[in-house]
């Protein structure tokens, strides 16, 4: 929340507490002390200062608890798909229309207990009235919501009913579609495979703040991902559960948007095959840093983030002529080389490097080689001709 609004609403708390405070020096008048005309001056001005000055002293705490509030309903908000948010919209409203259609006739039904004066029913009905509108309000209000979302609005598109209105209305379909599946879901929606999960720098990742949106774990990935950790082989037993652990890590940190997603392919074996379906279906991006689903996705038109095509973009330049200071740790494979590494794991093959294994030497780049497994930069020791 910015400054100047902090500043607004620390005035509306102030104005608001000093007519409190108003309110109440006349009520400490009327039903209390009866003050005399010149003192009650005093008793309005003391009340207002005191109610005014209160106000601004809780004025910071009601903003952090309302910034808090609004972050927690839009991180809530953000689990669901924008069919699920429409559907639920659509269920409030028509949930609270049957709402008041049925009250109507239980006003009828309360209606004589008023005329009763002050018998003990009609005592009662005022009670017990506005007790069961809270209720059937919120209980429509929720079940309008539960029945919208369950049923699916984009289902409802393909329902007889909504099929007269397509012959009425032509591309009416298409275009409710193409305003549910619109380019900014591709931005929200991040899609999760088994290898990125395992692979475990999607956590770190998501930490910084770069990956924006809603991750997406599907039902299967998580059943392959215990498939993995029940495995017999201990090596894909410890694989299986690291992929757990971060996912678990990932749940209970409340700047990571997660949503379980609980729809299965049971027509589809392969799970990559069941990615890229829920991909096209919900307008998503796969994150991954299998090269055989990210070429797969691609040839489907559906959109790919690799992990390992970040990790690489994101190494430092290196150009021909530039001097680094590197620490050899073994020989090459070629005679005399001597081999060292960058921070990011980049392998630094320098000529002449074998008889300074095991000390730090200041060393040229002469020329840099990019594969498909990373880059290679090739060097030699400054100084030597």
């Amino acid at each position: 929340m910015n400054k100047f609004i902090k500043i607004i609403f620390t005035i509306m708390m102030v104005t608001l507490s000093s007519l409190l405070g108003y309110l109440i020096a006349f009520g400490l008048n009327f039903y209390v002390f009866h003050f005399e005309a010149y003192n009650f001056i005093f008793v309005i001005a003391g009340c207002i200062l005191f109610c005014g000055i209160l106000g601004f002293w809780i004025s910071p705490f009601l903003i952090k608890i309302f910034t808090y509030s609004v972050n927690f309903v839009i991180s809530y908000i953000q689990r669901y798909s924008p069919h699920d948010l429409i559907a639920g919209a659509l269920g409030l409203i028509l949930g609270l229309i049957v709402n008041t259609l049925l009250l109507r006739p239980l006003y009828l039904v309360f209606l004589p207990f008023s005329f009763m004066g002050d018998s003990v029913l009609f005592t009662i009905s005022n009670f017990i009235h506005p007790v069961i509108v809270i209720f059937m309000t919120a209980f429509f209000a929720y079940l309008g919501v539960v029945i919208a979302v369950k049923v699916g609005f984009h289902n409802a598109l393909s329902s007889k009913f909504s099929e007269k209105f397509k012959k009425d209305i032509p591309g009416l379909e298409e275009g409710i579609k193409e305003f549910l599946t619109d380019e900014i879901n591709k931005e929200r929606f991040k899609i999760l495979d088994t290898s990125v999960i395992i692979d475990g720098r999607i956590l770190d990742l998501c930490r910084t703040g770069f990956l924006a949106g809603v991750i997406i774990i599907s039902r299967f990935v998580l059943q392959e991902l215990q498939h993995i950790a029940d495995s017999s082989d201990s090596l894909k037993r410890n694989r299986g559960r690291r992929g757990l652990d971060v996912l678990n890590k990932m749940r209970k940190d409340h700047n990571i948007h997660i949503h379980i997603y609980e729809k299965d392919y049971s027509n589809i074996n392969e799970v990559d095959s069941k990615l890229i379906r829920l991909a096209k279906e919900i307008n998503g991006k796969i994150i991954t840093n299998d090269y055989n689903l990210n070429k797969v996705a691609e040839l489907h038109g559906v959109l790919v983030l690799n992990i390992n095509e970040l990790a690489n973009a994101l190494k430092p330049v290196v150009l021909p002529g530039e001097e680094m200071s590197v620490h050899i740790i073994k020989d090459g494979k070629e005679v005399g080389q001597g081999v060292a590494y960058l921070d990011d794991g980049t392998m630094i093959v320098v000529e002449g490097g074998k008889k300074f294994i095991g000390s730090t030497i200041q060393v040229l780049v002469t020329s840099v080689l990019q594969t498909v497994a990373g880059k290679m930069i090739f060097a030699k020791p400054k100084g030597r001709e």
